[in-house]
């Protein structure tokens, strides 16, 4: 008998307590074996049962989401997924439930749209078992280490390298999903403002979300960040984030420029950003030049571009399994030979910084 995944929903309106508990519970391997009313009760929930996974309100009363999360970190860690607001306010909170520990998010405002309820339905649950999945691998791997100068096998024919080669980037491309805004917080500002290329990012986020993740890391770092915007000409030293529900791609401009666009085109990718789509397009301006990045995420998106970059002779760099999220899209590249090097999340910057200045 396979044990289940065991889930509590913490909501304040009884119908989204409820239509969480039917979207989990529709998989024969996930129980929600509880619901809480606001933080309070939820904690003192998730501190008797012990749940695998919570998903976790925002706003509430008696306690609200975000001091609730605070608690749970402290004196009963576990997987929280925040259940959030599409606003640029309910962007800020997220942001900030991700630094306290929550693991990943799901806009609430779509729960109520019925024609795509199959649809979140299906993303909720691949990302509760991925989650829930990866932090059983963590406690296993950290098991089995026995010291810090312990490695571990990795999963592909060739050797990675110690270091890249300095062959002089020009542009850095990162592609990041579940688990991503924290895990930037923890790359963009160790990242050199002396390297003379520009970055850029596809976070898969809803709209107003990728804008408040830009202005964080932004005031976090050396580099300038910003949510990128259509015709901005692209500068050395600037970090441009993909705004959410769009495409972004660079071209060269008629006046000896690059230059990016913002666009809703292509309109059958399973993301919008796509991290191949941006790729794709960087690789087509910047060539073998440009430095590939690829972290913590579900799928596989990012792969078929990493993989044409890697085929022109670039360089890639991949996070590591057990300091992801979710080991999906670095698994997708390392699985198939295309990583260079595996980083584990707090080195990846260092990396960067010494390939690149």
């Amino acid at each position: 008998m396979i044990n289940k995944i065991r889930a509590i929903v913490v909501d304040d309106s009884a119908f989204m307590r409820k239509s969480l508990s039917i979207m989990l519970e529709s998989d024969p391997e996930i129980e929600v074996i509880g619901t809480a009313r606001d933080g309070l009760e939820g904690f003192n929930l998730i501190k008797a049962l012990k749940p695998d996974i919570v998903t976790l309100d925002v706003e509430m009363p008696r306690m609200d989401g975000l001091t609730a999360l605070g608690k749970i970190m402290s004196e009963c860690p576990t997987s929280v997924i925040m259940v959030s607001s599409v606003t640029t306010e309910g962007a800020e909170a997220t942001l900030r439930a991700l630094e306290l520990g929550a693991v990943d998010f799901i806009p609430k405002e779509l729960s109520y749209v019925s024609v795509n309820i199959i649809k979140i339905k299906e993303d909720l649950i691949k990302r509760v078992k991925a989650i829930v999945r990866q932090r059983a691998v963590q406690l296993r791997l950290r098991k089995v280490q026995t010291g810090p100068s312990e490695s571990r096998p990795v999963s592909f024919a060739s050797a990675p390298l110690s270091s890249l080669p300095r062959i002089g980037y020009k542009a850095i491309v990162l592609g990041v999903s579940t688990g991503g805004p924290m895990s930037l917080q923890k790359v963009i500002p160790k990242i050199s403002k002396n390297i003379n290329c520009p970055m850029f990012i596809v976070q898969h986020m809803p709209p107003k979300f990728t804008k408040s993740l830009a202005d964080r890391l932004n005031s976090m770092s050396e580099l300038e960040v910003k949510e990128a915007e259509h015709n901005d000409v692209i500068k050395n030293g600037v970090v441009y984030l993909a705004p959410g529900g769009f495409h972004m791609t660079v071209h060269k401009s008629g006046l000896g420029s690059n230059v990016i666009d913002i666009s809703e085109k292509p309109g059958d990718t399973l993301h919008r950003p796509a991290v191949d789509v941006m790729v794709n397009s960087v690789v087509k301006v910047y060539g073998k030049s440009t430095l590939g990045i690829i972290m913590t995420g579900m799928g596989k998106d990012g792969y078929e571009a990493l993989k044409e970059l890697k085929g022109i002779g670039g360089y890639v760099i991949a996070q590591d399994e057990e300091s992801c999220v979710v080991y999906g899209m670095p698994k997708a590249v390392v699985d198939g030979g295309y990583a260079d090097i595996i980083s584990p999340l707090e080195k990846i910057a260092d990396v960067v910084n010494k390939a690149v200045l």
